[in-house]
């Protein structure tokens, strides 16, 4: 029996077909919510999701259409580009962008996996947004906030020129999960980690913000520098483990690890407080400050900050004092020395 297809409105646009679980999986990720429209074969029109109710039960995660109908068209609405997606994977997740003819993503360099014939190329200086067309100065500004926030002076923009519909997919660094970000729907504007950006419909200005609070700056574990993004278009992100997206009323507080903090809306207040006891800053493990945000507004976390992986893979390696504890040798040292990790 074949699987019944789904498509969703992310934003001014189509995304689809795909299957239920995917619609689930989005949903829980926080990429969409029950606000989101989707159409399926039985559904007169593009429905609210809390008002489908096969979804419906899955929030804090429809009759009339003949099977395999597809939906009505939907009315962009973008300065950015139009870009269709799937994320594929679990824990190493990739994305793979359908471009129409003429249209283009850009991404950091290095990201990209794999691409089809009609996919240009290019490696350009600066954000690679394509707007204000400010000439050689503009591209020395875009630059120079890639370079104050750590990142490389160049991104790549990847074009369709050929007749039909091309694809370009890009990898995840590391395990955790790719978050679809419309900043359409989130205001056009998101704060995030320097890090976390992977790529984005052409007409998405990277930027950055400035953490204005002295606390933020000395301890937040970002620096006073944090990555902007604007514009109407779809940005990817990627977030170290599970994405635990939270929506945070007028008012409400949340206490985080600094580093397991992935985006937030600019309506939540960032600021760091200190966490009280000395020995609990000295022997608790979870360093001397914590983030303090306040809302209202989104923020997502992540469960393991590539930071903190990083640190316990130093921490086991052999050249840094590690040991292989774990590994349930009964050789021991003496396997170390036969196998060359202990020469």
């Amino acid at each position: 029996m074949a699987q019944q297809q789904w498509y969703m409105a992310i934003g001014g646009h189509q995304v689809g077909p795909v299957s239920r679980d995917d619609v689930i999986t989005n949903l829980r990720n926080g990429t969409i919510d029950g606000n989101t429209l989707v159409f399926t074969a039985g559904l007169s029109n593009w429905t609210p999701l809390k008002d489908v109710p096969d979804l419906a039960a899955f929030l804090t995660t429809g009759g009339g259409a003949a099977a395999g109908a597809a939906p009505p068209p939907i009315v962009p609405g973008r300065r950015a580009h139009e870009i269709d997606f799937r994320i594929v994977g679990s824990e190493m997740q990739f994305v793979e962008v359908e471009l129409d003819p003429g249209e283009s993503a850009v991404a950091e360099a290095g990201s990209m996996m794999y691409m089809t014939p009609g996919i240009d190329m290019e490696t350009v200086f600066g954000d690679g947004s394509g707007q204000g067309r400010a000439g050689v100065m503009g591209a020395l500004l875009g630059a120079g906030k890639r370079l104050i926030t750590g990142e490389s002076l160049f991104m790549t923009v990847f074009t369709n020129q050929g007749g039909g519909k091309q694809q370009v997919a890009f990898a995840a660094p590391y395990p955790g999960k790719i978050l679809a970000m419309d900043l359409k729907q989130l205001g056009g504007h998101l704060v995030c980690q320097k890090d976390s950006f992977l790529c984005a419909a052409k007409g998405v200005s990277i930027g950055i913000a400035f953490q204005r609070r002295i606390g933020v700056g000395l301890f937040g574990g970002e620096g006073f520098i944090m990555q902007k993004l604007e514009g109407d278009g779809l940005a990817f992100m990627h977030a170290g483990g599970t994405v635990h997206p939270v929506e945070l009323r007028a008012g409400e507080t949340l206490r985080v690890d600094t580093g397991c903090l992935v985006a937030l809306q600019p309506s939540v207040s960032y600021d760091i407080q200190f966490v009280g006891k000395i020995k609990t800053a000295l022997f608790g493990g979870e360093g001397l400050f914590f983030a303090t945000l306040q809302g209202p507004g989104r923020v997502w976390l992540q469960s393991l900050p590539f930071s903190r992986m990083a640190d316990r893979i130093y921490k086991a390696a052999p050249a840094a004092g590690g040991s292989r504890r774990g590994e349930g040798s009964i050789l021991g040292g003496l396997g170390g020395i036969l196998d060359g990790d202990n020469s």
